[in-house]
């Protein structure tokens, strides 16, 4: 049997089917940054530290200060 050499071709995927995803996902990561990064303080969206305190770690290892 003959050996195939033929190298298989990626499918192009058209980028008007790929900017939604990307759209949800760049909100998604904002979303995330502000929450580890930003809510404490004045400019909170939840009251208390419960936030704070469940992303706390997370803070310290992206080297966002909290205190």
């Amino acid at each position: 049997m003959p050996e195939s050499t033929a190298t298989p071709e990626p499918a192009a995927v058209p980028l008007d089917e790929i900017v939604p995803y990307a759209i949800f996902f760049a909100l998604i990561a904002v979303g995330v940054l502000y929450f580890v990064g930003a809510e404490e303080g004045a400019m909170s969206v939840f009251h208390g530290t419960m936030v704070h305190e469940l992303v706390h770690d997370g803070r310290h290892v992206l080297g966002f200060p909290c205190h």
